[in-house]
């Protein structure tokens, strides 16, 4: 590299930022269908922040193939596959099964039988027909988001047999290549769906991918590109703006045509990339005031909670106001779902989520130094161990 690149660093806040504004924007667009705003040019708007999901798969493509994109060049050695799924399972899973368990035996609506269970503990409820539960029916994009993490070791395995130079064009035409499986027909009776499994949506992570590999490459176009801000942020306004239109997909959250559905997910994949790049090509001396700034990096860390949580937080807000689902009033359900919901996020990563991960860091190195790189990171700087 002949130029220092941001998205080099261990730690990167703006990121940590652009990942609560992805959960809000899940939010946003779920509280929107609940008060009954899904017609109109608001309504394909306020429905189209479902692609906040491109951005939090982006941002996982991103993060976790950036370790293996330095090794590909020899910055580091390759990560640690046991590691990775061990921490992969620490990060995700407690706080997860700790909430579908809440939210099945509380939540009013219906009475889950054991293959419902099963399948929502198992984070196998978008291959197990009719499994996906009220104040759960988000966990499909972190179904498709664990079976990223099981695929992820595979494709770094495959892709050390890519020369350097042609990582970046696999990626890019796997991700091409992957906007063509909806195309494959599958019976609607069956209860299946196979518009929302994995490989329809690697396009997404994809996305992450190449801008990992892009931290770890000679500074050229694409770089100097991301560091135009206002230019990216046309470029997803417009990649926005399309996947809203009737070319992206109906209004509210029904599936559209095939050719929707494609341009839609091209559009995600853009504006995934506009989005994160300039968060991750930068120089490292680029200041993200606002994506960056303390308020922004705490609700970042309460993201995932807000994820789990917000659809079971959003049940509770229309008793509080004494308001129907379907009837309205979205800013003030809109204000109190994030308000709970981030209370309930704060309280999940406080009591699980972070000491589930010191838990899981003292237990592996207990008795082996030196510590080792981060599973992200583009150098062999050891992570820190936090004993309390």
């Amino acid at each position: 590299m002949t130029d220092a690149v941001g998205g080099t660093r261990g730690f990167l806040p703006a990121v940590e930022g652009m990942r609560a504004c992805a959960a809000i924007g899940v939010v946003v667009t779920h509280v929107a269908f609940q008060t009954g705003h899904t017609a109109g040019v608001l309504g394909r708007v306020l429905g189209r922040f479902d692609l906040a999901v491109a951005v939090f798969f982006g941002l996982s493509g991103f993060l976790l193939w950036r370790g293996h994109a330095a090794a590909a060049r020899g910055l580091r050695s390759v990560p640690s596959t046991a590691h990775y799924l061990r921490s992969r399972f620490v990060r995700i899973m407690p706080a997860y099964l700790v909430a579908v368990v809440l939210i099945l035996t509380l939540l009013p609506d219906g009475e889950p039988d054991l293959t419902v269970w099963l399948a929502n503990l198992t984070l196998t409820q978008i291959y197990v027909p009719l499994t996906l539960s009220p104040g759960l029916t988000q966990m499909w994009s972190l179904s498709v988001e664990m079976a990223f993490y099981l695929a992820l070791p595979v494709l770094a395995l495959l892709a050390r047999w890519v020369p350097v130079w042609a990582r970046i064009p696999v990626i890019c035409a796997a991700a091409v290549a992957s906007l063509f499986w909806i195309r494959i027909p599958f019976d609607p009776d069956s209860g299946h769906n196979l518009w929302n499994w994995p490989p329809a949506f690697f396009s997404w992570f994809a996305a992450g991918m190449v801008l990992a590999e892009l931290t770890v490459t000679k500074v050229g176009w694409p770089h100097w590109l991301a560091r135009r801000r206002i230019l990216m942020a046309l470029i997803a306004a417009a990649a926005f703006a399309i996947a809203a239109s009737p070319w992206g997909g109906n209004e509210g959250l029904t599936f559209g045509s095939i050719s929707q559905v494609t341009v839609k997910t091209a559009m995600g994949a853009v504006l995934a990339a506009a989005l994160i790049a300039p968060l991750v090509l930068d120089r490292p001396d680029t200041p993200h005031r606002i994506l960056g700034s303390t308020v922004m990096v705490t609700l970042g860390r309460w993201s995932y909670g807000l994820f789990i949580w917000h659809l079971a937080a959003l049940w509770m807000v229309f008793p509080m106001i004494g308001e129907f689902a379907f009837n309205g009033n979205m800013p003030v359900v809109l204000a109190l779902t994030l308000v709970i919901g981030f209370a309930i996020a704060a309280v999940s990563y406080g009591l699980i989520e972070e000491p589930c991960r010191q838990a899981l860091r003292r237990w592996e190195f207990r008795h082996s130094r030196p510590v080792p790189p981060l599973d992200s990171s583009v150098t062999g700087d050891p992570e820190p161990i936090t004993v309390r």
